[in-house]
């Protein structure tokens, strides 16, 4: 519920974007927020009135509208102990600050100390408010030991981001102190609460706060104030369509643009669409040929008979409004833009922009792009690919790429070890943007596991609720580039200035449940893990090498990414005894020693298999033998267990690689990649799945 407050009003009408210290307590306090007070003195001796009246010590601080940071202005007088200090303070300030408006002195008690903390709201362009919460001094100062979350909040995230900083032990109690972290708790949602009550608050800092066994007080506020963002910056209302399912299930497609000419991208589009054997009915559209790649060729869509389900454009940008607005009129609901030379090049772009949405607006219709590479669906046999692209296997992954370019040129490489079912590419995302295709990814049965690859976000409130939800049903893996970015705008809060633009990318990608990819490579050996193999139900795992160093630098891997060798018990330890040579030892990891062969290794994960606490595998394969490994292991029944493959220097053995991979099993270079794929499968499973 959005309150209008008199306080904020005040402010508002008298132009002011900064609330005075006595102005935000109160605010505070009526939220049900203790403070230690501020009251407002005209002179000396009402400051010592007031002094008297809450108790000594106290402390003094200027109260002006254009003084904004206190302490660093020497606008703060602490610890004073009697009215002769108070007298002599609150002259120090009137000197000080003489230039200034100054609207008196705040008297306030000082506040016993106790664990120091910061607690702040800043707003992000993607994503409306963000609360901040760290412990203050040198953890927040130098370490910048903070976490974040989107708001609203849940009591879920706020234990999740109290649990996230570093300093979390502090919290938890060290050295006979302790926390009470249920009222930390509760001052996080009240804080949330305030905030989103009113949205005139632009930035929020309450610093520090004194965190004890019982409770906690404010010592110090500001709040800052802007217009409100509209509620479409931060989460768009949905338009009516039917799923999106048409857009990539279509039953007829028009390609605006064919072209009869190799190399030109209309033939590229055009020619993919044929060798991949699309099913439905194709229509090449080009004002000037009769025929295109041996299919008759029309000069306007509207002189297609029958409905058309897709359209694709690849005119260029100047002639694409018109290319746009006939096929609205010939009431095509889903249009891909795959011509270059809109916003990305500049203001005449966005005006194209402009008009393509508007006529969008006017008869209903969707459009991906523009600037895009189009869509790809495996399962229904339609490749719309700027670039050429071999034969592609049907599968279970889904490819949602900002950039076009990116996937069309990944996807020569990558389908040789990674099925795709779906990969969208969005472009400029005038419309149709990753929020959109997220939600119907996570809707179609025929896709299991999704990896976006995202320079920012649209509407990012939207984005975090469709991909909390989708999150939780199939494992949704994201490379956001732009890490460095860090949004430097001037800011008023410290809040504000700890808020890294990636920083709140963060937050929002752990509130939503993704994963969040470090680079291309991590991406790519995340989504072969999830895509090939069974999640694991526990934490241990049993490892099998052919050579003790990688063993152990896997044991290593599994404990600091949460999980461990797994325990052998007695009928698994009498097995491996059986099994290995009798200079091995039988233990986990199981060391080889330069003598792993096909028959040996399905002998030893057939053991595991056998015992309740191995609940997956990793082998450490020997390149120069790779090629004997693969009959056994096709031979053997995992039963729901998931084996991780590592071949050190497999990329001089990749036919043997490629040969394992479309097997179904994820090949790494290092056991370290290995154990990270492993590792999210198991938070991710613990996380989503019941045990």
């Amino acid at each position: 519920m959005i309150l209008r407050d008199k306080i904020i009003s005040q402010a508002q009408d008298e132009g002011r974007s900064y609330l005075m210290e006595h102005e935000c307590k109160e605010i505070l306090e009526r939220q049900g927020l203790p403070t230690t007070g501020a009251s407002a003195a005209q002179s000396r001796e009402e400051a010592v009135e007031l002094s008297s009246r809450i108790g000594y010590p106290v402390v003094l601080k200027v109260l002006s509208p254009e003084v904004v940071h206190k302490s660093d202005a020497g606008g703060v007088k602490l610890n004073l102990k009697n009215a002769a200090e108070v007298e002599r303070a609150f002259a120090e300030i009137e000197i000080a600050f003489a230039g200034t408006k100054l609207a008196g002195v705040a008297v306030q008690k000082m506040a016993s100390p106790g664990l120091e903390a910061i607690i702040g709201v800043s707003r992000d362009p993607t994503f409306g408010p963000v609360i901040m919460f760290g412990l203050g001094g040198v953890f927040v100062e130098v370490l910048q030991d903070v976490s974040f979350r989107i708001l609203p909040v849940t009591e879920k995230d706020i234990e999740a981001m109290l649990e996230e900083i570093r300093g979390y032990t502090l919290l938890q109690g060290y050295r006979g102190t302790a926390v009470d972290l249920a009222a930390l708790k509760e001052l996080l949602l009240k804080v949330s609460e305030l905030v989103l009550c009113h949205p005139e608050i632009k930035e929020l800092d309450l610093n520090p706060v004194f965190l004890y066994e019982d409770g906690y007080t404010i010592v110090d506020a500001r709040i800052f104030l802007d217009e409100p963002l509209s509620p479409e910056a931060v989460s768009s209302p949905k338009k009516e369509d039917s799923g999106l399912r048409d857009l990539f299930y279509p039953e007829s497609l028009a390609v605006i643009g064919a072209s009869d000419t190799p190399g030109k991208l209309g033939w590229n589009v055009f020619d993919n669409l044929l060798r991949h054997g699309f099913a439905g009915k194709l229509y090449p559209v080009n004002i000037k040929a009769k025929v295109v790649q041996g299919v008759p060729a029309v000069a306007s869509v509207h002189d297609i008979e029958g409905p058309v389900d897709v359209a694709i454009i690849l005119v260029p940008a100047a002639h694409t409004v018109k290319a746009f607005q006939e096929c609205c009129e010939k009431g095509i609901k889903y249009i891909i833009i795959e011509s270059a030379g809109f916003a990305e090049t500049g203001a005449a772009g966005e005006d194209i922009e402009r008009e393509l949405q508007e006529l969008a607006e006017t008869y209903n219709c969707r459009f991906v792009g523009p600037n895009c590479s189009g869509m790809i669906n495996t399962q229904h046999r339609m490749v719309q690919s700027i670039g050429t692209v071999g034969e592609l296997r049907r599968g279970n992954i889904g490819l949602i790429a900002q950039a076009g370019v990116y996937a069309a040129g990944m996807l020569w490489g990558m389908r040789q070890i990674m099925d795709f079912a779906i990969v969208a590419t969005i472009g400029n995302k005038a419309d149709l943007n990753e929020t959109d295709i997220l939600e119907y990814l996570g809707k179609d049965d025929l896709v299991e596991v999704i990896c976006m690859y995202l320079e920012d976000v649209k509407t990012g409130r939207r984005f975090i609720d469709v991909a909390g939800q989708v999150a939780a049903k199939k494992p949704v893996i994201i490379l956001k580039t732009g890490r460095t970015e860090a949004g430097k705008k001037a800011v008023s809060s410290h809040t504000a200035s700890l808020a890294g633009n990636d920083l709140i990318y963060d937050a929002a990608f752990r509130q939503a449940g993704v994963i969040r990819a470090r680079d291309n490579e991590h991406m790519f050996g995340l989504v072969r893990a999830f895509s090939k193999q069974p999640l694991p139900r526990g934490d241990g795992a049993m490892v099998i090498s052919y050579t003790g160093s990688l063993g152990v630098a896997t044991a290593d891997a599994l404990s600091l990414g949460g999980m461990k060798p797994a325990e052998l018990d007695g009928p698994t330890h009498r097995r491996l005894k059986e099994i290995l040579p009798p200079f091995v030892g039988p233990q986990n990891p199981v060391d080889c020693t330069f003598d792993l062969h096909g028959k040996q290794l399905r002998e030893i994960i057939e053991a595991g298999l056998q015992s309740d606490k191995i609940s997956s595998f990793i082998a450490i394969l020997q390149a120069e033998i790779l090629e004997t490994y693969l009959d056994d292991l096709k031979k053997i029944d995992f039963g729901g267990k998931p084996l991780l493959i590592c071949v050190p220097c497999k990329e001089f053995t990749m036919s043997e690689v490629i040969a394992i991979e479309q097997a179904g099993f994820p090949v790494y270079a290092t056991p370290e990649k290995a154990v990270a794929a492993l590792s999210a499968m198991y938070r991710y499973a613990s996380d989503n799945l019941e045990q």
